[in-house]
């Protein structure tokens, strides 16, 4: 419930920012002085304020979110030995990849599972659940930390929050004027935009965002194999592939929906036309990929 209610305050907040920026650029119509016809200028702007802004403010909160979201706790001053382990390996891993420390952090979770995230590579968050210091071996948390390690190294959240918005500003932007279309020709309504155009809108804006999800769904796919080869580099590509082979038999309990990307282990797999709307490619598709890079 807690989950709940700080995503939607988050997201009334980011509305309500997002709806002073047009105010304040002059833009929050989207009709020409006559009332008539679209100020295609004003919706583009209008359509990427929405589009980037809404994804651009949920990356720079996603530290923040993903602490309290999953209750994980920063490791500031180790108090065991695994703490210890942890920031010491992290450490390792980052100057191995170039990048900054990130923030270590552990959070509650029964589930093996573990995530990245940070608008800056050199100031990220890593973090694994309980579960997955539980049920794994040194070597395999060591290859789970360096896929995520990976993911910062790459630049992975900010490039897939820039698909993002850019997939939602022409889903914004092309269902206005679809919206607009069918306002003005089917229904012929002649000044300002009237019930058919909001109903138009809202099914247009549903369907071409399904559709524009493939896009940013496949790219998720492709940087987690990138991700599993970088981890296989830093750590081993037996330790990589030993790993993914723990996470395919132990109980697969997806993080929430505004964190599920950014984990090493999506939802239990699935294959068909349902594959198109995973994050994750099937565990064992990730397992073959690194057996093959590494006959290679």
């Amino acid at each position: 419930m807690k989950r709940v209610v700080l995503f939607l305050l988050t997201n009334i907040a980011v509305l309500v920012v997002l709806g002073i920026v047009l105010r304040l650029l002059g833009v929050d119509r989207i009709l020409d002085e006559s009332g008539v016809g679209l100020n295609y200028w004003n919706l583009l702007v209008f359509a990427a304020v929405f589009g980037f802004g809404g994804s651009l403010i949920s990356l720079a909160m996603s530290k923040w979110m993903a602490k309290r979201a999953m209750g994980a706790q920063v490791i500031t001053q180790p108090r065991s030995e695994t703490e210890m382990w942890l920031v010491e390996t992290v450490k390792k891993q980052a100057a191995m990849a170039g990048i900054g420390m990130p923030e270590v952090a552990v959070f509650d979770s029964a589930a093996p599972n573990a995530f990245a995230t940070g608008m800056n590579k050199n100031n990220a968050l890593v973090a694994v659940s309980t579960g997955l210091l539980r049920n794994m071996n040194k070597n395999e948390v060591e290859a789970v930390l360096a896929h995520e390690i990976t993911h910062v190294s790459n630049g992975d959240m900010i490039t897939l929050t820039l698909i993002q918005g850019v997939v939602n500003t022409f889903v914004i932007f092309i269902s206005r004027v679809v919206g607009h279309f069918v306002d003005r020709v089917i229904l012929k309504n002649e000044q300002g935009h009237g019930l058919g155009f909001f109903i138009t809108t809202i099914v247009a804006q549903i369907v071409f965002g399904i559709l524009a999800s493939v896009i940013v769904l496949w790219f998720s796919r492709k940087r987690e194999y990138r991700a599993d080869a970088g981890g296989a580099k830093l750590a081993g590509t037996a330790s990589m592939i030993a790993a993914l082979e723990k996470l395919k038999k132990g109980v697969q309990e997806p993080l929430p929906e505004q964190m599920s990307a950014f984990g090493i282990a999506g939802k239990p797999s699935k294959h068909g036309l349902k594959l198109l709307f995973m994050s994750h490619p099937p565990l064992e598709d990730r397992i073959e990929a690194l057996k093959q890079s590494g006959r290679a």
